[in-house]
């Protein structure tokens, strides 16, 4: 609602509820943490819960949309969060980088050679 106001599915819980409904094996939850933390907070609960559902994570900072290294989240705890709970997906970043791009990667060092 704050990025997009109007924006049609801006509950988790509703799109939970839909995919459940629906039962479509093609179906999943696109889990943007950065969305779930600004609309609900409380994001590892929601991780824990909605894994069954989840196809793809989306990751930026809180509450500036930067790059994910720091601010409200402390995503290595996350990470390795998705690891404990078995996500074999992708991990997709939406950010607005705060400099050139190439400068804004350094984040994404520790975790180059990482294979799932």
């Amino acid at each position: 609602p704050r990025n997009v106001p109007g924006y049609f599915l801006n509950d988790f819980g509703f799109a939970r509820d839909l995919i459940q409904e629906l039962r479509l094996p093609n179906l999943k939850l696109q889990f943007d943490i950065y969305h779930c933390q600004i609309i609900h907070g409380d994001v590892t609960m929601r991780l824990r819960e909605m894994m069954p559902i989840i196809g793809h994570v989306q990751i930026a900072s809180i509450p500036s949309r930067n790059e994910p290294d720091g601010e409200e989240l402390n995503y290595p705890f996350l990470f390795e969060e998705l690891d404990r709970l078995g996500y074999a997906g992708f991990v997709g970043c939406e950010y607005n980088p705060r400099g050139k791009t190439t400068d804004g990667l350094a984040w994404f060092k520790p975790y180059a050679g990482a294979k799932s």
